[in-house]
């Protein structure tokens, strides 16, 4: 079984997450974290009368009066999400094509050119009477931009686009500098300077692309964004559905079997979707999977969903190995840190535990998923720290949801109650075999 996840499953995905294009993103996605979280925070303090109904009196009289003012923190991060992607991905894309690849590229530059770029596409035009910018008073258009707490397009679902607009604006730039298309000035001029004059044909090369590609698709009734957002549309439902999410959770898992930081890898995969469901779902949709909905329900005391399994291992082990370890490993697995039990136990290459280890996260995942889709708890609308204990970062994520708390007990019980069995079986084993080497010292 090892062999056939080190050559089938380790490979591929290893090769996909060594991709610049893919670093970059993960770079994204964790350069955002600490403002997501700061942002949901204060989001979190708006909606919480709307769950706990007997703050609403409190709030009338006090912090409504000045909502609009901390809710700028959100405003600033977690409403222009995309922005942070649009910063960092195509800095980091253009550094490490620079670095691996030996090129002479600007970091600062390929930033610079994709905002530009991107920037280029964010007003809505109409064919009516020639290209022009859409002016939409009643449903927030002014000049083609659409307005909500702030430019719409700069929000999660602009991170598609910044994607998108990275690879192809890097690129371009890499042609332009390897094809030798640039204006070169003498090396008496500051680098700052030379930087600028390096970029200027490229600069321009992009701004006619683009005029000519929107240009075409506006006449068509459509625009960049509405294009882009098609096969990432298609790819949102997949990965949100609870059968992408079974095929996530296992790839996950399953490289962890074999050493492979799978949470690393997976995650940075569908960091840009979750960001982008929980905004639909702070706009009123119901999404089980956003936010650090895997953090919240799933795996519950780290990977593997590990929490209660650590808890059976310190207080009802007949084997003082398993004693030992699981009282080591309680504090860290409660801010859901599992290292010492996934190489110390270990799960990696353990036969004993490898079935659990994959299916515990995919049942807690199950539960929570339908509990969320059935409307039995509030959605995600919050990025809580992913340290959080077990409940509490269910509760913040929901904006304050009780039922929230329970369902992540009930998640890291039912992950629980599948790796009990292997733990007994083995845990005799163990016992017995200390009981044996006892008689024969």
């Amino acid at each position: 079984m090892f062999e056939f996840l080190e050559k089938y499953l380790m490979g591929p995905l290893t090769k996909i997450s060594n991709y610049k294009l893919v670093r970059a993103i993960t770079a994204a996605g964790m350069a955002s974290i600490t403002f997501s979280i700061v942002g949901s925070m204060f989001l979190v303090l708006n909606v919480l009368p709307t769950v706990i109904t007997p703050l609403q009196g409190f709030y009338d009289a006090t912090l409504v009066k000045v909502t609009d003012i901390y809710m700028l923190a959100y405003n600033a991060s977690m409403a222009i999400i995309g922005l942070y992607f649009l910063l960092v991905i195509p800095y980091e894309y253009t550094k490490l094509i620079s670095e691996e690849d030996d090129l002479d590229l600007n970091p600062i530059s390929g930033m610079l050119l994709t905002v530009f770029g991107f920037f280029m596409l964010i007003p809505q035009f109409t064919n009516v009477d020639g290209l022009k910018y859409i002016n939409d008073p009643a449903n927030n258009i002014i000049n083609g931009w659409a307005m909500g707490t702030g430019p719409t397009r700069l929000g999660a679902v602009g991170i598609f686009t910044a994607i998108i607009m990275s690879f192809l604006c890097v690129r371009l730039y890499r042609f332009c500098i390897e094809k030798n298309i640039v204006i070169k000035m003498p090396d008496a001029v500051p680098d700052g300077v030379a930087n600028s004059f390096t970029a200027l044909i490229p600069a321009f090369m992009l701004s006619f692309i683009i005029m000519i590609v929107n240009g075409i698709l506006v006449s068509l009734g459509t625009d960049v964004f509405q294009v882009i957002a098609i096969p990432f549309g298609f790819v949102t439902n997949i990965a949100g559905s609870w059968g992408g999410l079974v095929i996530a959770y296992f790839l996950m898992h399953a490289l962890w079997l074999v050493g492979i930081h799978g949470a690393t890898i997976i995650s940075s995969l569908l960091s840009p979707i979750v960001l982008f469901n929980m905004e639909q779902n702070v706009g009123g949709a119901n999404i089980p999977f956003a936010g650090e909905f895997n953090n919240a329900y799933v795996t519950v005391g780290g990977s593997g969903a590990t929490l209660v399994f650590i808890i059976m291992l310190a207080f009802m082990s007949k084997s003082e190995q398993f004693k030992m370890l699981g009282r080591a490993s309680i504090v860290p697995a409660i801010f859901n840190i599992n290292e010492p039990i996934i190489f110390g136990l270990p799960i990696v290459y353990n036969p004993y535990f490898a079935i659990p280890f994959v299916l515990a996260p995919i049942a807690s995942m199950s539960v929570a998923y339908f509990a969320t889709a059935l409307n039995l708890v509030r959605p995600i609308i919050a990025q809580q720290p992913w340290p959080t204990p077990a409940g509490i970062g269910a509760f913040i994520a929901t904006g304050g949801d009780w039922k929230a708390f329970v369902l992540a007990l009930v998640c890291a019980l039912v992950a629980g109650l599948i790796y009990l069995p292997f733990f007994k079986k083995r845990d005799n084993e163990l016992y017995m075999m200390e009981q044996e080497e006892l008689r024969n010292n």
